[in-house]
């Protein structure tokens, strides 16, 4: 059975008997992880293994929010925690050379501890670039103000997690660092003309467009469509996304269930897949919405299949890696997360 255009939560440390059943019926493309299904390395694993089980793919995507800083899933004392994006930025000011080195360390040391728990995508870097007096929901989590840091320090962690074998999930295209809301609780709207968009907000996107996956803002644009935020913006999808930034992976929509979506959750996971998303993100875990998403998501097919397909290709198994040796030159580098 081919795999639904979705990815789910789940409710906690353990599978459920009805999401074992609900999963094994709609055969979802991945599932998320939350702070809520994360207690021991050991129960990780084994709910890895029982989410797997339930589909048919045996490396099909789990994800996880895993950045550093503010946004961690996996906390102290068993996971180390890792320093906002922002530090690593204020680095790349008088130390370029060893910023990028720094970021390339801080993605592979995530990476070792997510494959070793049998988490195979991060939902990170975050390739916002933010703007003086925006909403801090991005904030921190962004590497620098400067596009071009950006740009540097996102494919410096692109490739420490790919090196480390878990995929990067660019987020969130084609930009979130000029919200004035946060896209959690409210619709953020962006009144920038679209040349400033193109010449600054899209720059990391277009850049770094190879990215395996991305995951759509729920901002919308003024200047490209006042009516409607990118995730459910037919327009936005395919003019800028796929246009004028290029990007040709597996785009993800980002939650569903965020409140600056509006509407029955079934109608919002149908006008994001409408749009040119090529799958449905849905985060909470709660069963009657998942029911719902599932009536009117359908399995994978034509180009969202083989975008689907094409990321789980650049899966490969992590080369030795000296984890003591990197995490105390990491240290020595950066300090430790405060």
């Amino acid at each position: 059975m081919p795999a639904s255009a979705a990815i789910y939560g789940c409710q906690g440390l353990e599978l459920l008997e009805d999401e074992r059943a609900f999963f094994r019926a709609v055969q979802p493309f991945g599932f998320i992880l939350f702070a809520r299904n994360c207690g021991s390395p050991e129960q990780i694993r084994t709910l890895c293994r029982a989410l797997r089980d339930t589909v048919d793919n045996p490396s099909a995507p789990i994800l996880i929010d895993q950045e550093g800083g503010r946004v961690a899933r996996l906390k102290a004392p068993e996971w180390r925690p890792r320093p906002p994006a922002r530090r690593l930025g204020v680095m790349y000011e008088t130390d370029p050379a060893g910023a990028r080195e720094a970021a390339f360390l801080c993605a592979r040391l995530i990476a070792h501890e997510l494959h070793d728990l049998g988490i195979n995508v991060d939902c990170a870097p975050v390739l916002d670039v933010p703007s003086e007096g925006a909403h801090d929901i991005i904030g921190d989590r962004a590497f620098s103000l400067d596009p071009a840091v950006v740009i540097e320090l996102g494919r410096a962690s692109m490739e420490g997690f790919l090196d480390g074998g878990v995929l990067p999930v660019i987020k969130h295209i084609p930009g979130h660092g000029r919200a004035e809301a946060d896209s959690h609780e409210a619709l953020p709207h962006v009144r920038a003309s679209a040349e400033e968009l193109s010449a600054h907000d899209f720059v990391p996107f277009r850049s770094l467009s190879h990215a395996p996956f991305a995951m759509t803002a729920h901002v919308v644009y003024e200047a490209l469509d006042a009516q409607r935020p990118a995730t459910t913006s037919a327009k936005i999808i395919r003019d800028i996304i796929r246009g004028e930034i290029g990007f040709d992976g597996f785009l993800m929509s980002d939650d569903v269930s965020m409140k600056a979506l509006s509407g029955p959750i079934g109608a919002r996971a149908k006008a994001a897949l409408l749009a040119g998303c090529d799958g449905v993100l849905h985060c909470n875990g709660q069963m009657d919405e998942m029911r719902e998403i599932a009536d009117v998501v359908p399995p994978l097919s034509g180009k969202a299949l083989r975008r689907a397909e094409a990321a789980l290709a650049h899966l490969m198994v992590p080369e030795a890696f000296d984890v003591v040796g990197a995490e105390a030159k990491f240290i020595q580098m950066v300090g430790v997360a405060a």
